[in-house]
């Protein structure tokens, strides 16, 4: 009996200690502040414990930071706090798993992966266990869940957030379809974008996106959005809306991708310069203005969200020559906006460029 006694209790420093792992510990540590002052009441009779978050999704754009509402309370009050653990984690969708973000106990907390000192529990107001999240990358989009625990209970709610941003599709130098799966995802990443999901894709289709080439989509399905019907775009006997070829094999089969790009925290500008530039001679010009040659995805967004609107070819960091056109005219290309594009030209062909500076 004394052997068993010691087996059991030889785990215990560990968990006291609080060695952190993906999980929660359910025994009462003894070390560090809690988020109450004590145990003010037995164990869970007839007490509720209810997790709130907000029910609208959040907006928010790349590089800035964002708190993630969450609150606690108990059914009927407490006469005295008690201690809870904490632990936020992002849900897993589009293919991409689960991820762990931030687990508290008391004083002692820890961040997971590329979260890691960019995130802190928010606790300005009692039982408010809100997340802070700083630098936002396009990848944190998605939904979030913050679960609270008491003893061997467990309460949790979502809270969803968003990147604004804006869908585009994207064809490789080699001409359409010429992209499987994991050239679509480095594509979009080397334009300062990723591949969109479907829910994006359907909210720019919404907003009047028409694109008769289907394109890779986050979970692997490709498709394309259609606003106006048309005979090579899947014939005029379908209504408006996103058309899909189902899930793809990602090395086998070919297309092109949609991608998503956050708005900026920087600035596009065209640069004015007295002669046109070779591309090489456009990625200087930049440099020396204190800038870099701008991304497609960059240019995108620009256009979209700070009004960019010049009827003048330029450079861009792919190799490609674009334009964009808020407010269509004359010699600037179709009736509708949008960013125009002249392909891949010659890199000695001359054009302008697009710069980016970064605020």
């Amino acid at each position: 009996m004394s052997l068993l006694f010691l087996v059991l209790l030889s785990p215990l420093p560990c968990v006291l200690g609080l060695p952190f792992y993906n999980g929660f510990y359910y025994s009462n540590g003894l070390h560090g502040r809690t988020l109450g002052n004590g145990y003010g009441e037995g164990l869970f009779n007839g007490v509720k414990l209810v997790v709130e978050t907000t029910e609208e999704s959040l907006f928010s754009h790349q590089g800035a930071s964002v708190t993630l509402p969450c609150h606690y309370h108990y059914e009927p009050a407490l006469a005295s706090p008690r201690h809870v653990r904490v632990k936020w984690w992002k849900l897993s969708e589009n293919g991409a798993p689960e991820q762990d973000v931030l687990v508290v106990i008391g004083q002692r907390h820890r961040s997971f992966g590329d979260y890691q000192g960019r995130v802190q529990l928010r606790q300005d107001k009692q039982q408010e266990v809100s997340l802070e999240l700083r630098d936002l990358r396009l990848e944190d989009s998605g939904r979030y869940r913050c679960e609270v625990i008491d003893g061997l209970e467990d309460e949790s709610g979502l809270v969803e957030l968003e990147l604004r941003g804006v869908v585009f599709p994207y064809q490789s130098r080699e001409g359409r379809y010429q992209l499987n799966f994991h050239e679509a995802q480095q594509a979009c990443k080397e334009q300062g974008a990723m591949v969109a999901t479907f829910e994006q894709l359907f909210r720019a289709w919404e907003e009047g996106l028409d694109w008769c080439n289907a394109g890779w989509l986050q979970d692997a399905s490709v498709q394309y959005p259609i606003a106006l019907p048309r005979q090579p775009c899947g014939g005029l006997g379908l209504a408006p809306g996103v058309r899909s070829y189902g899930q793809r094999h990602h090395r086998l089969h070919h297309y092109d991708v949609f991608c998503f790009a956050a708005a900026l925290k920087g600035r596009v500008y065209y640069l004015e310069n007295p002669e046109k530039l070779t591309l090489l001679e456009a990625r200087e010009a930049c440099q020396e203005d204190g800038a870099q040659i701008s991304t497609v995805g960059q240019l995108f967004a620009a256009w979209k969200f700070r009004g960019l609107d010049r009827c003048d070819a330029g450079w861009l960091a792919d190799g490609s020559a674009r334009y964009p056109i808020v407010h269509p005219r004359l010699n600037c290309g179709p009736p509708e906006p949008g960013v125009r594009t002249f392909g891949f030209p010659d890199p000695h062909t001359r054009y302008g460029v697009y710069c980016y500076v970064q605020h």
